[in-house]
């Protein structure tokens, strides 16, 4: 128990540590997700800026600052809370004897290291895609689920908006991904980390690009905005549920793109119900709801 318990407290010391050293850029620049984070966003924003999709929406959109908060408490606060939790789950597999490459059903460690990204990306971006559709199709899930699609204006920051209990259901699956990858250099994974925070966040910027022929294997925000659309076709719970890749949307036919003009109505039935504030927002779904 001394293992476990040391194991949890170190592990969210050592995550607070990480992140203060990145805010004081003492981390390697390709390791620091703070100011990554926060140049994408600037990026973004400022595309948004000079080249809006939908002329009619401010730059501080409805919601910006609350989206804005998101970001940081979903990529730092709540990743400093939870480590220790999933440091225990790690010493709990590494006991029972599952490591990284335990459960591997190919083994990467000859491969170029292009190749192991390659492969390791897209297990990875499959493994959201099969849970954001889980997101949408179990009413219990989907309660969470509403909070990120409570937006009613899309903007960059909008990516990161979501209830914190979706770190829970994402987490050990993309975990499995890990563990079914035989020699894979997990120091590599920045990369994909920041390729997938460039692409979310373009997917939900007032921009209109499509990405040429690229639309069948990239998402983008004409393909992402139909998924946050408030009617959806019917009998559909979702369409789009691409992450970084419209690609498993066309292969799985849940793809759905009517017209570009950027004008729908965004939400969903019932969505008057989520509450505005942050802390609201948070504990919402976990209560009983009123008969």
């Amino acid at each position: 128990m001394e293992k476990y318990f040391e194991g949890f407290i170190n592990a969210i010391v050592g995550t607070a540590n990480w992140t203060w050293k990145s805010i004081i850029f003492e981390v390697p620049w390709y390791t620091n997700y703070f100011w990554g984070l926060i140049i994408i966003s600037l990026v973004v924003w400022m595309l948004e800026i000079l080249f809006p999709w939908r002329k009619e929406q401010s730059i501080f959109r409805r919601d910006f600052w609350l989206d804005g908060f998101y970001m940081f408490f979903n990529f730092f606060l709540f990743a400093i809370a939870i480590s220790g939790f999933y440091k225990l789950l790690g010493l709990l597999f590494s006991d029972l004897g599952i490591r990284q490459g335990s459960l591997a059903v190919m083994d990467t460690s000859q491969f170029p290291n292009w190749l192991q990204l390659l492969i390791f990306f897209l297990i990875l971006d499959f493994v959201q895609w099969f849970t954001h559709i889980l997101l949408h199709k179990y009413p219990f899930l989907w309660k969470f689920h509403q909070i990120h699609h409570s937006v009613k204006e899309m903007g960059f920051a909008a990516h990161l908006r979501y209830h914190w209990m979706e770190n829970i259901f994402y987490k050990p699956l993309k975990t499995f991904g890990v563990l079914i990858l035989g020699g894979f250099e997990p120091e590599q994974a920045y990369i994909v980390h920041f390729f997938a925070i460039a692409i979310g966040h373009f997917n939900h910027a007032n921009i209109k690009i499509t990405w040429g022929p690229l639309k069948y294997i990239l998402n983008n925000p004409v393909m992402h905005l139909y998924h946050h659309a408030h009617d959806l076709p019917d009998g559909k719970y979702g369409v789009n549920f691409g992450i970084s890749l419209s690609l498993w949307d066309y292969i799985f036919r849940t793809n759905y793109i009517p017209e570009d003009s950027g004008t729908i109505e965004l939400g969903f039935r019932g969505d008057g119900e989520i509450p505005n504030t942050f802390w609201k927002q948070i504990t919402y779904g976990l209560k009983k709801s009123k008969p």
